[in-house]
């Protein structure tokens, strides 16, 4: 399996946060847990299915997954590759028009979310003979919104990066006030760009912090929890197993699917 982080360049460095490319020859479950980002997705080799309680569920070639709360399990029965472009919250409203609000917890298609040019973007990105055409098709598409693109809200951007720099940890009220608007007025802006409550955003993104530990076998469970905030042991895991369906000693020692691309990452996340 081969997993592979491209940084973007100029101003859209401030949307992306980075693309991605994972491809193998052989089957995979993978599971997508919460996350305080959301997903650009293009399967241009093989096709997963989405695994439910009762079915499976045929994926698209292309989706955009929003913020999220909860995790989802998909399985391929052959090789396969996708392309992926990982946005901060706020690209949703800023570069496709859609608040965050509105995609958390979903994963429609392109071309259901931006008809006509999402169907175009699918068409060329699954259609494309290579990554790097893959890429650039990808950064035009996105460049050429940038410039319909403002800024109204610096201060809300500025609290949902305050959060994912902090790693969660943070003081809400005070973000607030650093907004120079109410607790009410600032919690209704922020669900618009970063599709969740500040409070839940931060907790989506401390799990998020944990979870990145995966593979660091030296540390306990408790140093874990503690050195990303967690402060209650029984806190750490019951939001572990509602935001990725494992309990942290099975994610983190144990026999966890849906983890390789984490060992295939051939460069770190910034």
């Amino acid at each position: 399996m081969n997993y592979q982080i491209i940084q973007p360049t100029g101003h859209l460095a401030d949307y992306v946060r980075y693309f991605w490319i994972l491809d193998s020859d052989q089957p995979y479950v993978h599971r997508s847990m919460a996350d305080g980002c959301a997903e650009m997705i293009f399967h241009y080799q093989g096709t997963f299915d989405e695994l439910t309680e009762n079915e499976k569920v045929p994926t698209s070639l292309s989706a955009i997954r929003g913020p999220s709360s909860t995790y989802q399990v998909f399985k391929t029965h052959s090789h396969f590759g996708i392309f992926g472009i990982y946005l901060y919250p706020f690209a949703l409203p800023c570069l496709l028009s859609v608040p965050s609000a509105e995609l958390s917890n979903e994963r429609p298609d392109l071309q259901t979310l931006l008809g006509p040019a999402g169907k175009e973007l699918e068409e060329k990105m699954v259609s494309a003979t290579n990554n790097t055409d893959r890429l650039q098709i990808a950064t035009s598409f996105l460049e050429s919104r940038l410039s319909k693109v403002v800024h109204p809200e610096a201060a809300v951007f500025h609290a949902v990066q305050n959060i994912l720099q902090s790693r969660g940890s943070v003081n809400i009220e005070e973000l607030a006030e650093q907004c120079f608007v109410s607790r009410r007025q600032f919690e209704r802006k922020f669900r618009y760009f970063a599709g969740f409550s500040p409070k839940a955003y931060a907790r989506i993104i401390r799990f998020q912090t944990a979870a990145d530990e995966y593979g660091k076998r030296d540390k306990s469970l408790a140093q874990i929890a503690l050195e990303c905030g967690y402060y209650d042991q029984s806190h750490f895991a019951n939001d572990f197993k509602k935001f990725s369906g494992y309990c942290p000693g099975t994610y983190f020692y144990g026999d966890a699917t849906g983890v390789e691309w984490r060992d295939a990452i051939s460069e770190p996340r910034v």
